[in-house]
């Protein structure tokens, strides 16, 4: 089956337990790139800087500049600049914020009776937040939803299709971006706000002001990594609860369960699938050499269902205990949005949990998964239930 295909990515955990058991680290050679499975092999791949970069274009390719592809020193310089920005303090002051958020988009749609959880409430809900954390309007979401689009496209081209068209539509919204950010940053410097983004313009790095390109940087992984995985943990969630009723059912019962609920989503069907490396040099793992230079991909979503390190992983158990899942990430480049993307999850879980009542998927069709091979999650989900009341 074709990692690129629909219904491997709908559901691609029977070949991964296949690829695990078998050849925990793959070559595969459209690509050139090594896959790696078990959950050990993984977290190693993660977390090992001296064996595994996390810069992965050597030629200094259009993602370059974003934190999460940056490598010592300079990552830890300019992570430092925006951690403070995530730490649980700060992020669990914008509860009754995400709460307020939360209603109102489940307001405008309680009385239908049907939605698409997707548009109408998993993508807009943190992306409102990250918005209004940076310092942007809201109202201009659809254009951020698009870019963000056009920058998850660039992972296809690891399968070496659809290269020169990713690349161009991606310098085009690049374009597109570096003029908004661009007023934005001039408005900042003559007028502070108490914003993310302020604080970006205002920073300085071994004594240096952040470029504009850094800046640019900056909003362009923030834009991504503060939606795109809350939007996939949120349909996941809904997917695993339709999928399993009787957790559904012990959820309703002890709603105390949702914190615990959310890491298992997490766990069970990861938002992140893979995270990319390269081989600083040659590199043995599991009776296998990756020879220096090579792309690598750390499979979460196999690891997180690695029997050696979950028992019964393929099981969903909203109580589950411990859960040292991978889903964050490992190490140095451990995702420092995890609080408030739990804080989110948690908010909306509880909220369609307990205002939602006889919820079923309004289509038989197969949804339709997200385009970029690492992510996991639906770009669709039409919804139905019984209509209830708006809050307000």
């Amino acid at each position: 089956m074709s990692f690129f295909s629909d219904d491997f990515r709908r559901d691609p955990y029977p070949t991964y337990a296949m690829l695990r058991a078998g050849s925990p680290l793959l070559h595969e050679p459209q690509s050139g790139a090594w896959l790696v499975f078990d959950y050990d092999g993984v977290k190693r791949t993660l977390h090992d800087q001296e064996a595994f970069a996390s810069a992965v274009s050597p030629d200094g390719g259009p993602t370059s500049r974003w934190l999460i592809f940056m490598d010592p020193p300079r990552h830890g310089r300019l992570r430092a600049l925006v951690v403070k920005a995530f730490t649980p303090r700060v992020v669990e002051a914008l509860e009754p914020r995400i709460r307020t958020l939360s209603r109102g988009l489940l307001d405008r749609a309680i009385e239908r009776g049907a939605m698409d959880l997707v548009a109408d409430y998993a993508a807009p809900l943190p992306m409102m937040v990250i918005a209004e954390m940076l310092g942007v309007p809201v109202e201009d979401r659809p254009r951020f939803l698009g870019w963000t689009e056009v920058m998850l496209d660039l992972a296809q081209t690891v399968s070496g299709e659809d290269t020169e068209r990713a690349g161009q539509a991606f310098a085009v919204a690049t374009s597109e971006m570096r003029a908004y950010v661009g007023a934005l940053v001039d408005a900042r410097r003559t007028q502070p706000t108490n914003d993310l983004l302020s604080g970006l313009v205002h920073a300085t790095v071994d004594g240096e002001r952040l470029t504009e390109d850094e800046i640019l940087g900056f909003f362009q992984v923030l834009l991504v990594a503060g939606s795109e995985t809350t939007t996939n943990l949120i349909d996941n969630a809904v997917l695993d609860l339709l999928d399993h009723p009787a957790e559904l059912a012990r959820l309703r019962a002890a709603p105390a369960l949702v914190p615990s609920a959310i890491e298992e989503v997490l766990r069970h069907r990861s938002p992140g699938q893979a995270m990319f490396r390269r081989a600083r040099r040659d590199v043995a793992l599991h009776g296998q050499t990756i020879p220096a230079g090579s792309l690598v991909l750390a499979m979460i979503g196999a690891a997180n269902r690695d029997p050696a390190a979950f028992a019964e992983p393929d099981r969903f158990d909203v109580g589950r205990d411990p859960n040292p899942h991978l889903a964050f990430g490992h190490g140095a480049h451990f995702c420092l949005g995890a609080p408030l993307s739990r804080l989110e999850g948690r908010i909306a879980l509880a909220d369609l949990v307990e205002r939602l009542h006889d919820v079923a998927l309004a289509s038989d069709e197969p949804w339709p998964p997200r385009r970029a091979f690492h992510v996991h999650g639906p770009t669709r989900l039409p919804i139905r239930f019984r209509p209830g009341r708006r809050d307000s």
